[in-house]
């Protein structure tokens, strides 16, 4: 059954409902992505790195977010990684210029994670994004989705564990599941996909995104800004979701589609056997 969390409305990070979601703009230095991503295919490893960290103020396009949601707007700030095609840090910049189509369209790209936990009934949890969310509001996906951020902790990319610290905080923030629940020892990292898809005429998503798999019973207390509803689901019950989204009586992530129309369920027949499925080095292309 799904869990809704409806009705209790956007709430702001002071704990009172948001009526206009209005924000402040905030005008920063952000990383010369321009320029490393021209210089990519010949910058590597420590020159690379070297290269993205020139700071530099770049021009980007004035989007209001007076209409958005304010506890959302404030992520916006939030610094993602820039990478190549090859998933090699080129940078980083803002969540907001990272979903800007206007920029997607140029070549920025960032690195992402999905997480998919299942409990030990081997049911998959889904959720519904809440409609404050900026990208893709309403949609059925998988448990988590996020970004990790510029940070050196989530930075670090021995066996992606920063990618993994980075899940295991945005699963607190998301779904209220306690960090030591959810180590990122327990979340197993199995192989990359790259996608872009467009959320309207000015949001979208452009990213290498790292897909996390773990295999626990945990306790919830998902954030109503973040998810509206929540249920884990048999095979068979989302295949039934799949199937009515494919009629458009609901929506559903284009990366979660693009991830169950061709991998999710052979990795679902082998919860205990998943090693066979891990790769680090291929990108799939989608």
């Amino acid at each position: 059954m799904w869990r809704s969390l409806r009705g209790a409305g956007a709430v702001s990070r002071r704990g009172t409902a948001v009526p206009g979601g209005r924000c402040c703009r905030r005008r920063s230095h952000v990383w010369d992505w321009h320029q490393a991503l021209a210089s990519a295919a010949g910058l590597r490893g420590g020159n690379a790195g070297a290269h993205s960290r020139t700071c530099a103020t770049v021009t980007m396009p004035e989007v209001s977010t007076d209409h958005l949601d304010e506890q959302q707007v404030q992520l916006l700030a939030e610094m993602c990684i820039l990478i190549d095609e090859n998933d090699h840090k080129i940078g980083a910049d803002t969540k907001k210029n990272c979903h800007l189509n206007e920029n997607i369209d140029k070549g920025l790209l960032h690195r992402a994670f999905s997480v998919f936990l299942f409990n030990t009934e081997n049911k998959l949890l889904l959720q519904q994004r809440s409609s404050a969310k900026i990208t893709f509001p309403d949609c059925f996906t998988n448990t988590c989705c996020s970004h990790p951020l510029s940070h050196p902790l989530e930075l670090e990319e021995n066996n992606a564990i920063g990618v993994r610290r980075a899940a295991q905080r945005r699963l607190k923030a998301e779904l209220g599941i306690p960090m030591e629940q959810v180590t990122p020892e327990e979340i197993q990292y199995l192989t990359r996909i790259h996608y872009k898809a467009k959320s309207d005429g000015i949001w979208g998503e452009h990213e290498i995104d790292y897909i996390l798999f773990v295999q626990k019973d945990v306790s919830l207390n998902p954030d109503p800004n973040e998810i509206q509803s929540h249920c884990y689901v048999t095979q068979k019950e989302l295949k039934q979701l799949l199937d009515k989204a494919s009629r458009d009586e609901v929506k559903i992530t284009p990366w979660f589609k693009l991830i169950a129309e061709t991998f999710l369920f052979k990795w679902w027949d082998n919860l205990h056997n998943l090693n066979k499925f891990i790769d680090h080095e291929k990108i799939h292309r989608m």
